[in-house]
């Protein structure tokens, strides 16, 4: 049994919850709330930049971030339904889900200037900075949409859009129709996509 220091609310904690799921590991993995904002929290012993998710191992040892976690999940399955083990199918999606990745980041932080700072040291520069880098990665995205299969880049971007949805850093739908009937299709396919959104009223 490992344990799995996330919140449902986190879009990387969803990638992991959503893997393990394909992986058929759903049931090794004990979820602990972590606090990111709480000094206390045994978080930041276990990961040093008290960020989550953070997977602890039997032993007590750490694995972060998430593809860190989702690659050594697919080992322990022995499965290569996330991604290749080697070859360059391998780092093509690895590379697409570095730049999902980056969109989610980008989104978070846009979140994260207005939730940490006063109303009148908002800086708009900055905004616009992670603003430009969710578009221009949405419209990469959205001129190829990705395969619709829970891969990591499949879960990423399932991941990205809930966080965009529901945090709504930027008006995604109106201007990605491809994507937005992508992200319906993988809905309609894959339970767990449901399963694992962020909870009503969180």
């Amino acid at each position: 049994m490992f344990t799995l220091r996330t919140t449902p609310t986190s879009p990387f904690g969803r990638k992991v919850r959503i893997g393990a799921a394909v992986l058929g590991l759903q049931d090794h993995l004990n979820l602990v709330p972590a606090d990111t904002l709480d000094p206390a929290d045994t978080l930041r012993h276990q990961n040093p930049l008290g960020k989550m998710p953070c997977l602890l191992l039997e032993d007590g040892t750490p694995l972060y971030d998430s593809g860190v976690i989702l690659e050594f999940l697919q080992e322990q399955a022995g499965s290569t339904a996330l991604v290749a083990t080697s070859g360059l199918d391998r780092y093509r999606v690895l590379t697409l889900a570095r730049l999902i990745d980056g969109v989610t980041e980008s989104g978070l932080l846009m979140v994260y200037e207005a939730r940490f700072r006063e109303p009148e040291h908002i800086s708009r520069r900055w905004l616009d900075h992670q603003r430009g880098k969710v578009e221009r990665g949405l419209a990469a995205l959205e001129a190829t949409p990705p395969a619709l299969a829970l891969d990591l880049a499949g879960i990423g971007l399932v991941c990205a859009l809930g966080y965009l949805d529901w945090r709504k850093p930027v008006a995604w739908r109106p201007t990605h129709p491809k994507l937005v009937a992508w992200l319906e299709s993988m809905r309609a396919q894959f339970p767990i996509i449901d399963a694992t959104k962020v909870p009503e009223g969180a």
